[in-house]
């Protein structure tokens, strides 16, 4: 895929998603704050509109533990200058809270969040924020859908009802995130109702970073046209997190 110059010239849409990991890798003593290079990460994807899950807005114990921990919540710590943030919590913890995030270069017009969540267990959520991309609204859609398949299922079938209820049939759309998926269920369900992403190359693997084998991060869309996909590579991106980011175009 060529890089384009993410300004959204000649019409094309730059998209990145990525799972951040609570901007911490590593266990026990060996664990270590990476939150500083996910944001020198975050701005050379030079994305139009960034996708981020596992995202703190506050966890006490990192804060503690970790003296370089930024005093503001990562989603603003990791906006490149220039870039809007909107973050919406899924799961509150006992030491924090966490969830989706949208960074973007272009205006935002509105936002909002809905619960997911299909059981005690697993706190999930979307984000949906409406951009405006010179002169065209723009609706994204974060995701992290859930560990069990069944689960998965049923917050597919939410997602699209959400979608019929709160986006214009004829709006550009970009559903994004972590799908949790090994396999081609989600993909068909959504390509059931329109969103479809690239397919002229070999599935981009993104998981787990050091040794990816498996594509659980993707980017759909509605209204769009696919035309390139990227994964950034190499020790500098799998020490970062357990997911690699994805980087794919579209033109508008």
């Amino acid at each position: 895929m060529e890089p384009s110059d993410g300004s959204g010239d000649g019409g094309i849409l730059r998209v990145a998603t990525y799972n951040i990991h609570k901007g911490v890798q590593g266990l026990g003593p060996a664990r270590r704050l990476e939150i500083h290079n996910l944001g020198h990460a975050v701005e050379q994807l030079d994305a139009d509109i960034v996708c981020l899950q596992e995202v703190r807005k506050l966890h006490h114990r990192g804060a503690q533990h970790f003296a370089r921990w930024p005093e503001m919540p990562q989603a603003d710590f990791l906006a490149p200058e220039g870039y809007a943030a909107v973050y919406r919590t899924n799961a509150v913890t006992r030491q924090g809270e966490h969830g989706n995030a949208l960074l973007t270069r272009w205006p935002v017009i509105g936002h909002q969040h809905e619960d997911i969540s299909d059981h005690r267990f697993e706190q999930r959520g979307l984000l949906h924020v409406e951009i405006d991309v010179q002169g065209r609204r723009v609706h994204a859609i974060v995701v992290h859908l859930g560990l069990i398949a069944g689960s998965r299922v049923r917050q597919v079938a939410q997602l699209q009802r959400f979608i019929a209820r709160e986006v214009p049939p004829g709006a550009p759309l970009v559903v994004a995130g972590d799908f949790n998926d090994w396999g081609q269920q989600i993909k068909r369900a959504l390509a059931a109702f329109g969103l479809r992403e690239y397919d002229e190359a070999p599935r981009a693997f993104t998981y787990p970073a050091r040794l990816p084998m498996v594509q659980l991060d993707h980017v759909y869309v509605r209204g769009m046209e696919p035309v390139g996909l990227h994964v950034p590579r190499g020790r500098i991106w799998w020490r970062m997190s357990d997911h690699l980011p994805l980087i794919a175009e579209f033109r508008l």
